[in-house]
């Protein structure tokens, strides 16, 4: 059967959008055209509906454009899997959004009873809190996500490592998420700008760059042996799996890479370890 594709203006229309939705999730590429033609219009392809109805729940679920995008590079592509996808988040939802009314109709009734007292307000208080601490993890990641790092979790860290890295989740904020993803980053950003300088790995550059990056890994680890070999199995691990079994995408450093980032930090271990 000969594939069909729609123009900007005709793709909107059946999916029942602006065109300049359409071109404004172009530009931000969320939802490039499959093709384009000789004069360089839009084309879209039946398979683009599924990718844009994916976009238009996310929005709906509160989503930014920075988390739809990574909904897109790391969920399903296929529409079955997609309708499953925001289906399982939004029956997640609804389960928070139970937990808190149960709480608040709990306080009701105490207070109509005249039983009312600080503790049900601050149980109010507390169930709002957890929940919007989960709140910002589900906007990173979906539940099959979470599911598939919790299944590497328990096959890389042991039992010991997981009840201290447990202890210390509730206190990890979006902020906390945010800026480390930021440094880690500049960190893999880094490592390119330096390897295309040609720059040395025992060089004030490079070495400006290890430390950075050694305290990332000791922030999360905070120096503890059986956490730092936990982390190191979970790597090999997460690398082992295939692509398309990935919770998510980390970009894969070059063999070149690998050996840089070697020396440079082992001439930054060397340089902390003379200096002590």
């Amino acid at each position: 059967m000969k594939r069909r594709f729609y123009s900007s203006g005709e793709f909107a229309r059946k999916a029942k959008v602006s065109v300049r939705t359409v071109r404004y999730y172009d530009q931000v590429g969320l939802l490039s055209p499959t093709q384009h033609t000789d004069a360089g219009y839009r084309l879209y392809g039946d398979a683009d509906f599924a990718t844009l109805q994916q976009i238009l729940a996310l929005k709906f679920l509160g989503f930014s454009l920075e988390e739809i995008r990574r909904c897109l590079l790391t969920g399903p592509r296929h529409l079955p899997a997609v309708l499953a996808q925001q289906k399982a988040m939004l029956r997640e939802k609804r389960a928070q959004l139970d937990t808190i009314v149960a709480a608040i109709e709990r306080a009701e009734s105490l207070l109509q009873s005249g039983q009312c007292s600080w503790d049900s307000i601050i149980r109010v208080i507390e169930v709002m809190q957890v929940e919007k601490k989960s709140d910002w993890v589900d906007t990173y990641f979906t539940p099959e996500q979470r599911q598939k790092m919790e299944e590497l979790s328990q096959a890389s860290y042991s039992e010991a490592a997981r009840q201290k890295l447990a202890a210390r989740s509730p206190q990890w904020t979006e902020e906390d998420q945010k800026r480390v993803d930021a440094q880690w980053g500049w960190v893999n950003a880094e490592i390119k700008r330096l390897m295309a300088a040609g720059a040395d790995p025992a060089g004030p550059e490079a070495q400006s760059w290890a430390k950075v990056r050694s305290g990332l890994l000791h922030e999360f680890s905070q120096g503890d042996p059986e956490i730092e070999a936990g982390l190191r199995k979970w790597w090999q691990n997460f690398q082992a799996l295939p692509d398309d079994q990935r919770p998510m995408q980390i970009p894969q450093p070059s063999k070149e890479e690998l050996e840089f980032t070697q020396k440079a930090m082992s001439a930054y271990k060397q340089s902390t370890k003379d200096a002590s």
